[in-house]
């Protein structure tokens, strides 16, 4: 790969996710190839393949020999072992949401993108929309903020393209949609030191309470399995310049995923390895959905 040419990037999975974000984002991103995808139904993956001229992978390592990047979109349980292959094969990567099953399995990860030396940057598409990082640049300008709260509730279980997933029926809401709430708390209020309590329902409704480094504290409450329209998504902090609510503008995922792919375009342009989203801030994320998930169970 040349400065001029586009970074080769393949696609592993060709579920709703992949077919709705990852293909049309990287089919249509100028800095970026869709050059191959690889699933576990190889008719999945020829009919997305066919709808974006991108070629077909027979296997994990064809795949590999023909890309600069992999962008994932296949469970945690998947992705895990995939994405270390990927790395140490010196493959830049794209990682869905938590990155890993656990924390073991997220430190192999970290520890091969780092050896390796790779770029790397986490779906957490939220962060990468202009309102909010223009929220999250004037909360740090601000200071003084004490607590917050957030609320994520949809019925993406009940009905709809996710409502067929078995991962995200098995790890719930907490897996799902925990990171991008916690993502975006710790980012306001500073890193989460402590998860103080966690307390999951039978029909998936988890309630979390954080403190923060610096004396904050917050909490969240996160359901997929509520019969809710639309969903629910809001945060909100509070302190001495008073609350401040995140004001999410309705865009398809595809764009936020477009910002995404600027940005780790521009780092392996640069040979940048690190950015606030990158896998060791999934790491972080998945020692608190494991400890959260360890109170809940006590």
């Amino acid at each position: 790969m040349t400065s001029d040419e586009p970074l080769r990037v393949g696609l592993v999975g060709a579920g709703p996710w992949a077919k709705s974000v990852h293909a049309p984002g990287l089919g249509n991103h100028p800095g970026v190839a869709l050059t191959a995808i690889w699933a576990r139904r190889a008719e999945a993956a020829r009919e997305l393949a066919d709808e974006h001229c991108a070629g077909v992978a027979e296997s994990f390592d064809e795949l590999l020999d023909q890309v600069d990047a992999v962008a994932f979109a296949v469970p945690p349980g998947v992705q895990a072992g995939l994405a270390v292959r990927a790395a140490e094969a010196g493959k830049h990567v794209i990682l869905e949401k938590p990155i890993a099953p656990d924390v073991a399995a997220a430190e192999r990860l970290v520890e091969a993108v780092t050896g390796a030396g790779v770029a790397s940057l986490v779906m957490l598409t939220l962060r990468y929309a202009m309102e909010t990082r223009e929220w999250l640049d004037a909360l740090k300008a601000d200071g003084g903020w004490r607590g917050g709260s957030a609320r994520w509730l949809s019925g993406a279980l009940l009905a709809g393209p996710y409502s067929a997933s078995p991962w995200r029926h098995e790890d719930g809401a907490l897996a799902d949609v925990g990171p991008h709430v916690i993502d975006l708390l710790d980012a306001a209020l500073g890193p989460i030191a402590e998860v103080v309590a966690a307390h999951r329902t039978r029909e998936d409704l988890w309630h979390l309470v954080f403190t923060h480094e610096g004396g904050a504290t917050s909490s969240a409450t996160l359901s997929i399995n509520l019969p809710v329209r639309p969903t629910v998504a809001d945060v909100a902090v509070f302190g001495e310049h008073g609350y401040r609510t995140l004001v999410r503008h309705p865009v398809a995922g595809v764009e936020r995923f477009t910002a995404l792919l600027d940005d780790f375009a521009a780092m392996i342009a640069t040979g940048t390895a690190t950015h606030p989203c990158d896998v060791r801030r999934g790491l972080h994320l998945q020692r608190i959905l494991d400890r959260a998930r360890a109170i809940a169970t006590r």
